[in-house]
């Protein structure tokens, strides 16, 4: 959301570029996680949806980048997103790693 709320300070003309990669981008990280989440009974499912939450989760971090370097954001709000997304992605990674802590079930639901 914070994503989001910042988007709203880009120029008109990176509306239909720049504005709609990172918002959407942003945005399919919480969605994938979401969606890996529903498919924690498929270990193979699991793992894919949180690879898919990594690879936008990494590419939020580029069009941050982008934002950054075209003057669109100062340098602290570059460095805490940046920061907030390493830490994401390192969550997402030590999920995919020990993937069992969440995909085995004993107990019935």
């Amino acid at each position: 959301m914070e994503i989001y709320k910042i988007s709203f300070q880009f120029p008109s003309e990176e509306k239909y570029s720049l504005t709609d990669q990172i918002r959407r981008s942003s945005r399919s990280v919480s969605a994938n996680i979401s969606e890996a989440w529903g498919k924690r009974r498929y270990p193979k499912s699991f793992v894919s949806k949180l690879t898919d939450a990594e690879g936008e989760a990494r590419e939020t971090q580029t069009w941050l980048e982008f934002s950054y370097h075209c003057n669109y954001i100062e340098e602290e709000k570059f460095k805490y997103f940046n920061e907030k997304y390493n830490e994401i992605i390192a969550l997402l990674i030590y999920m995919i790693k020990n993937v069992e802590k969440w995909t085995n079930f004993n107990s019935k639901e």
